[in-house]
């Protein structure tokens, strides 16, 4: 097992570990994003991650990320996450969904010229995955006990984990947090109901977790000590263009759904900062009950990850991987560059701003 790191402020050889916690978003192929944000973090060696909270494709990554923390600290994490992307890769090769020629010639990700792809698309509108999946067959399973050691993800004292999972029947985000982690769980946690039949825990079916959770901050407030969260966000916001295209509009809503919990979160987090700031409220401190002043950051692909469509989330291409990661470990060196030393010090996210944008 890996040890604990230092926190902030502890005597050690090295530079001064900053404690932080990730919110990782989901969002099919494009989480390879996400593995180039954490590669870069990972490799920086300057933060300590004290929690993980993921989606969807981001529950996978955090799963991952933890057990590679837990068998070989930072580094142990970056090949664990290499190993796995690599594998969805190589399970990608045998997959219908490829580029055409003339895409891959024009350089476009795009799988919207691909007959399958147009097929899955039609068929998902009139055919529910009990009909033309009644096997319930789902290769996510292979890749999770391949690549997820949940015995060292739960014995790794240092680092929470927390997935998000929907609950079908009530409707409400359910947060399985390291010790209740199971294979299943994280299935549940990137179960499209239009691809996949409900996952079943305990007699209770679960949707991915976007729909309530993506990602969910809610269990940072009470595992934790940092108040400094990074989200890490694959879904864009805002959007300047009026979809037009039937693909266009439902990628639109998607994207509206799968951010709306996360908006919630933020506008909760932002009304309680103002009343700790005008003193309407007690902060939460060591051993005082009270409210937390979360200080909020976050990476997210801006225009890159914006000009890709919705189709480009079920392509596993190696290439496009790397393409993903490259821009990820990008966007994570400008965060660095940019606002590492206000972590611990102050929000780098204006919650605020962001809420007010039109």
């Amino acid at each position: 097992m890996h040890p604990e790191p230092p926190h902030a402020g502890a005597k050690a050889s090295g530079p001064v570990l900053k404690p932080l916690n990730l919110a990782l978003q989901g969002g099919g192929a494009h989480g390879a994003f996400t593995w180039g944000v954490l590669d870069r973090l990972l490799e920086d060696g300057r933060i300590a991650i004290e929690g993980i909270s993921g989606t969807s494709a981001g529950a996978m990554n955090a799963a991952v990320l933890a057990t590679g923390l837990a068998r070989g600290g930072n580094e142990g994490g970056r090949e664990a996450l290499n190993r796995y992307w690599r594998a969805v890769s190589k399970d990608g090769r045998t997959s219908p969904l490829q580029r055409t020629l003339l895409d891959r010639l024009l350089g476009n990700w795009s799988l919207n010229a691909n007959p399958s792809y147009i097929a899955f698309d039609m068929m998902s509108r009139f055919l529910s995955p009990y009909d033309f999946n009644p096997l319930n067959i789902n290769p996510l399973m292979e890749l999770i006990e391949e690549h997820v050691d949940f015995e060292a993800l739960q014995s790794c004292r240092h680092v929470h984990v927390f997935i998000s999972a929907t609950n079908v029947h009530t409707g409400k985000a359910r947060v399985f947090a390291k010790h209740e982690l199971t294979a299943q769980a994280i299935m549940a946690s990137a179960c499209l109901p239009f691809m996949f039949q409900a996952v079943e825990i305990d007699g209770v079916p679960y949707w991915d977790g976007g729909y309530m959770g993506n990602p969910a901050l809610y269990p940072f407030y009470n595992a934790v000590k940092t108040d400094d969260i990074l989200l890490v966000q694959i879904n864009p916001i805002i959007r300047r263009e009026t979809p037009k295209t039937a693909r266009d509009i439902n990628n639109r809503m998607n994207e509206i759904t799968f951010n709306a919990s996360l908006l919630a979160q933020l506008r909760a987090a932002e009304f309680v900062t103002r009343l700790l700031r005008h003193g309407s409220l007690k902060k939460k401190g060591d051993g005082i009950d009270g409210y937390r002043d979360l200080r909020l950051h976050r990476i997210d692909g801006a225009d890159k990850l914006i000009a890709l469509d919705s189709s480009t989330k079920m392509n596993a291409e190696w290439e496009f991987l790397l393409y993903l990661h490259a821009i990820g470990r990008e966007a994570a060196q400008s965060f660095l560059d940019t606002h590492f030393d206000s972590i611990g010090v102050r929000s780098t996210l204006d919650v605020h701003e962001e809420l007010s944008r039109g």
